[in-house]
């Protein structure tokens, strides 16, 4: 349905109906039992300055990119008052970006393409895959795309309409469209247009347009939006969103323009149909709430030859070289050193090497484990010390990882206080850690 709606919105012949003198109530029921798949198509262009070294001018890249993504869609129960639930099952993914001559792009791995999708209600989204972790790439495609059950209705009327009449969309609306919070100023602005028939069917036109300020992730811009809609008066159900916009991105000053991007923001929404995989009986059994397990994320460097599994409150920090880090927020770190199978210490002698290291930096030594192999296929010695670096105590773990194409060493860093939760997430690393390509001199 929704790509006959599209085709029909280009190409047919369109005709406004006699204005209803009545109110129209334009408002869409998402229920539980009730499957729909939405499309997305976004296209941007545009330039972007990049700060320099002080007293050197910004430099202005231009950037450009575009995306399809579809998935079926269905609205889960949920006990939690400020938090919405979904489960999607993605159809087709097609993420591509280019900034000044560099090329990304990122995708959904077949594996992991049913996922639990949590909104607060600050607009803040969480993904989860019951069926797998997922990596940042992956957590970004779901984190910047919208959220239908906040989208929709605030994107209607609170009240039944008649043609001409306007309303301000609500501010979770406002959120899902331009990832701006706090809003600073402006407004976006809905009008129900006319009534039309398409294909036989009556659609009700909407027109939404505006402009808002506010701050996102990559600082103070200003959004202008102007577009279309179309609501299915049968079906009680949003069907079209066409918008244009203009994103004018500020400096550290808040005033002056370091970039602008022009784009395109087209959804289309119907029944999903067959959804075998988000289906009740399909979803019987399978935990739809977030763990500690199902909320792990994966780290996979293809290039670097490095795979592991680690807890979400744990972010990847500097990859530089052979070398990954894992930071914490309360001062845990992680530090990852891929090495050629020739070159990986033994347990004992790597033992010897932390005590001189942290001897030298003037840190005592309370308690230290002599090095114990806990694992044989893959090979995987382990120790661990106590010691007061810099007049804090802290627990030390310390791995070595052997492997026929290569290993790696692992250090650890452990704030008493949390050691014994931050040690859980340690050992998750060590216990999915492996070398995916021989590691070369």
């Amino acid at each position: 349905m929704p790509r006959k709606l599209l085709a029909a919105c280009l190409v047919a012949v369109v005709g406004p109906t006699a204005a209803a003198q009545n109110p129209v109530t334009l408002a869409e029921r998402f229920d539980p039992a009730e499957a729909y798949r939405v499309e997305l198509k976004v296209r941007l262009s545009g330039r972007l300055a990049i700060p320099q070294e002080s007293g050197k001018p910004p430099q202005v890249l231009p950037m450009s990119g575009e995306s399809t993504v579809i998935y079926d869609e269905r609205v889960l129960p949920t006990d939690e008052p400020r938090t919405a639930r979904t489960v999607r099952a993605y159809r087709e993914v097609e993420f591509a970006r280019t900034a000044g001559g560099k090329d990304q792009k990122a995708e959904v791995r077949p594996s992991v393409r049913r996922m639990v999708v949590l909104r607060s209600d600050r607009g803040k989204k969480a993904p989860f895959s019951p069926d797998g972790p997922l990596t940042w790439g992956e957590i970004d495609v779901v984190r910047t795309d919208v959220f239908s059950p906040a989208l929709v209705p605030g994107l209607l009327p609170p009240q039944p309409v008649r043609p001409g009449d306007r309303w301000r969309l609500t501010p979770a609306a406002v959120v899902e469209l331009t990832d701006l919070d706090p809003i600073a100023a402006g407004e976006l602005v809905a009008e129900f247009v006319s009534v039309v028939t398409i294909s036989n069917k009556r659609y009700a036109k909407l027109g939404v347009s505006g402009s808002v300020r506010g701050a996102a992730e990559d600082g103070t811009s200003r959004q202008k939006f102007d577009g279309i809609g179309y609501f299915d008066l049968e079906a009680n159900r949003l069907t079209y969103l066409n918008l244009k916009g203009t994103r004018e991105l500020f400096g550290p000053d808040g005033k002056t323009v370091s970039g602008r991007i022009d784009g395109t923001f087209v959804m289309t929404r119907g029944p999903a149909g067959k959804t075998s995989d988000i289906s009740e009986a399909a979803l019987r059994g399978v935990e739809l709430r977030p763990t500690a397990a199902n909320t792990e994320l994966l780290y996979d460097n293809p290039d670097l030859g490095l795979r592991f599994q680690y807890p979400r409150r744990w972010r990847v920090g500097v990859v530089q070289g052979r070398q990954v880090t894992l930071d914490e927020s309360s001062g845990g770190g992680v530090l990852i050193t891929v090495e050629p199978a020739a070159s990986l210490p033994a347990a004992d002698k790597y033992l010897a090497e932390v005590r001189d290291y942290l001897k030298a930096q003037g840190a005592s030594v309370i308690e230290a484990t002599v090095p114990r192999r806990v694992s044989d296929r893959p090979r995987l010695d382990r120790f661990a010390l106590v010691a007061e670096v810099k007049k804090e105590k802290v627990r030390l773990e310390y791995a070595v990882l052997s492997q026929p194409e290569g290993g790696a060493t692992v250090s650890a860093r452990l704030p008493w206080a949390e050691r014994e939760e931050l040690g859980r997430g340690v050992e998750r690393v060590l216990r999915t850690l492996s070398i995916t390509k021989r590691i070369e001199k």
